[in-house]
């Protein structure tokens, strides 16, 4: 069981800190993907919100529950391309993990209090997290945790963003996204990780994560807009939704693909006698939108597959040695799914006073950690606080240990320190 799957070397498997030698039943890539499962950071995305708030339904998806599916997808489509599946699937079992409460509202609020610090971002939270702050591992040298400790090629799949703030990506409108996948401080575990990368490639097996991030999202975002907010899909008949629709898409995601094209994936996917325009709620309407979210996901992994192998052919497609080839069409039709779900459902909540004060909560929460100090902390952020050099740094520790909150203790840590919300 020691020997290495096809496709990888022996730097693909080193870690950060050296271990001992373990017994042979379990890869190296099993056990990072075992330590993910185990964390307590993955137990904490049950009571985190993915799209919808967790008292919108008894049966709502979670941030874990997303990761769960984000993992299933992606591990067969990793599988069948030759890649390891247990990189994949360590890959989007964590890709989340970094993720404050009340989803990309919590984001966004974060990111606006760290303004000075580097800002937050939820994937350069998640790096942080299984480097530093997820307690597993420490440096016998330093005494310092060295997180999870995951292999090198574990952590490379888990970038989704291999760059710095300063390097993020710009809009077409030529507004920064936000997104990057480090902060200054954790530079140095990154280059490590990235050592044998060109540039701000993503590695396959992030590729791979990333798109059953968006396969994942698009298909499930648009069955729960269904399902608790009682879209009919029999709507998109009357051209004004469509655009609208496509209007949506363009605004949140951008993109080079031009309306028309996103109207044409429309068309191609109403086309289908599985597409699911008049749910009402009985077990057969239910029965129908599961084979839709079935139909859909197995359409464009298919169709990924297919790409892929054209341009690659058969073998091992690992790391730095191949990319992941996704047609044209299945990002169109991927991105008018994540259109349908902006507009029925995520658009109409921006101004909600319930999004105001969720943004709220962690402000004053973060500034009244950074304020109070340790005593207010968990006793492993705590011990960050204490040894913190300066105002930056604390302010730093006060969003780590506010970003590693559920939904539920973000209102009573806010409670029990800033009064009622």
């Amino acid at each position: 069981m020691n020997a290495l799957p096809p496709g990888y070397s022996e730097p693909d498997v080193e870690r950060w800190i050296a271990e001992p030698p373990k017994a042979a039943q379990r890869t190296p890539f099993e056990r990072d993907r075992a330590r993910i499962v185990h964390s307590s950071a993955l137990r904490r995305l049950g009571a985190k919100t993915q799209v919808l708030g967790l008292g919108s339904g008894d049966f709502v998806r979670t941030r874990l529950t997303h990761s769960l599916e984000v993992a299933q997808v992606g591990r067969e489509l990793g599988k069948a391309l030759g890649c390891s599946p247990d990189i994949v699937d360590a890959a989007c079992l964590a890709h989340d993990l970094g993720h404050p409460p009340f989803g990309h509202n919590g984001e966004r609020a974060l990111d606006k209090v760290a303004k000075d610090i580097g800002g937050f971002e939820g994937n350069a939270q998640t790096l942080r997290l299984v480097t530093r702050l997820e307690p597993k591992s420490v440096d016998p040298a330093t005494g310092r945790s060295v997180g999870l400790n995951l292999t090198r090629a574990s952590l490379d799949a888990v970038v989704k963003y291999p760059w710095r703030e300063p390097a993020a990506p710009l809009r077409p409108d030529g507004t920064p996204t936000r997104k990057f996948g480090v902060y200054e401080d954790d530079l140095p575990v990154f280059e490590w990780l990235r050592e044998g990368s060109v540039g701000t490639h993503q590695s396959f097996e992030a590729q791979v994560m990333d798109v059953a991030d968006d396969i994942s999202y698009s298909v499930h975002d648009v069955e729960d807009s269904i399902v608790y907010r009682a879209v009919k899909l029999s709507v998109l008949r009357d051209p004004g939704q469509a655009r609208a629709v496509v209007e949506h898409a363009r605004e949140w995601y951008g993109g080079a693909t031009d309306d028309d094209a996103l109207l044409a994936a429309l068309e191609r996917l109403r086309t289908f006698q599985w597409w699911a325009e008049d749910y009402d709620g009985t077990r057969e309407s239910l029965a129908a939108l599961k084979d839709m979210t079935s139909q859909l996901i197995g359409r464009f992994a298919q169709g990924i597959f297919d790409a892929t192998r054209a341009q690659h052919g058969d073998g091992p497609l690992t790391r730095h040695h191949a990319s992941l080839v996704v047609p044209q069409d299945t990002l169109d039709e991927i991105m008018i799914l994540k259109g349908i779900a902006v507009h029925f459902l995520m658009a109409p909540r921006e101004t909600s006073p319930t999004y105001g004060k969720q943004r709220r909560v962690l402000r004053e929460l973060v500034a009244a950690l950074a304020d109070r100090g340790a005593d207010a902390m968990e006793p492993q952020f705590a011990v960050d606080y204490r040894a913190a050099s300066g105002d930056a740094e604390r302010l730093r520790v006060a969003v780590d240990q506010v970003a590693s909150l559920t939904d539920t203790s973000a209102y009573n840590w806010h409670h029990k320190y800033c009064g009622q919300a």
